[in-house]
């Protein structure tokens, strides 16, 4: 299931993954916190995700539970970076992130790995 989260949105499921279940008030009091929000604020991006079925509120307390996996946004967000600014092309990505970025040594030695492992 393809889920578009807004940064926003991203703002609330970030805490929920890191923290796991929280009522809607703990995540308010978090967002507050974190980046100011008010309760409005919060309720209106929690109702938001509840209907993009991205977080299921659970009774009682109006608890707030992840349905959608981090790495699952991570996936589409990439694929979807890739497409649209890459035209497809991952080795394309990969190069830009090369070119404008210092990398330690490593960071070099773990993508080494990684391409090793994809062999």
């Amino acid at each position: 299931m393809q889920v578009k989260l807004f940064d926003s949105e991203l703002q609330v499921m970030n805490i929920l993954w890191e923290e796991g279940d929280l009522t809607a008030k703990q995540l308010s009091q978090m967002l507050n916190e974190r980046i100011g929000w008010n309760k409005n604020t919060t309720y209106t991006v929690i109702k938001k995700c509840i209907k993009k079925e991205a977080i299921e509120r659970i009774e009682p307390n109006f608890i707030c539970h992840p349905i959608i996996r981090k790495e699952q946004i991570q996936e589409q967000e990439t694929t979807e970076l890739i497409d649209k600014i890459f035209n497809g092309s991952k080795s394309l990505l990969f190069a830009s992130l090369l070119d404008k970025k210092k990398m330690s040594a490593s960071e070099i030695e773990k993508l080494k790995q990684i391409v090793k492992d994809l062999e």
